[in-house]
């Protein structure tokens, strides 16, 4: 069996940011730390990164952004819908969060 790769650190974090907010439950996918709101997957930690569900016209704005790659879990093709950002400091995350709400794309 393949050795789960993802940074802890990372799940601390978004563990932080989105466990408190309404209807939003931990679980995993694939193995890996996942959130979900009613069951439906909106994000993960993965590699060296998280990867997050957005609107497509969403996700093609935000892969013109550095450290921004598509979404490919254990070497799947590229979903439409999914980005994985990939920041090298967990804390990063706290403003990336901050920079994508509200915003229009």
């Amino acid at each position: 069996m393949a050795k789960m790769d993802f940074n802890a650190e990372h799940k601390k974090v978004l563990d932080v940011l989105l466990l408190h907010l309404p209807n939003v439950t931990a679980g995993k996918m694939f193995g890996y730390p996942a959130y979900y709101v009613h069951r439906k997957l909106f994000a993960c930690v993965y590699g060296d990164g998280i990867g997050i569900k957005v609107p497509e016209a969403v996700a093609s704005h935000l892969l013109s952004k550095e450290n921004i790659v598509p979404f490919q879990p254990m070497g799947k093709p590229k979903m439409r819908e999914w980005v994985q950002i990939n920041r090298s400091l967990s804390e990063d995350y706290k403003s990336t969060g901050k920079e994508l709400r509200g915003r229009r794309f």
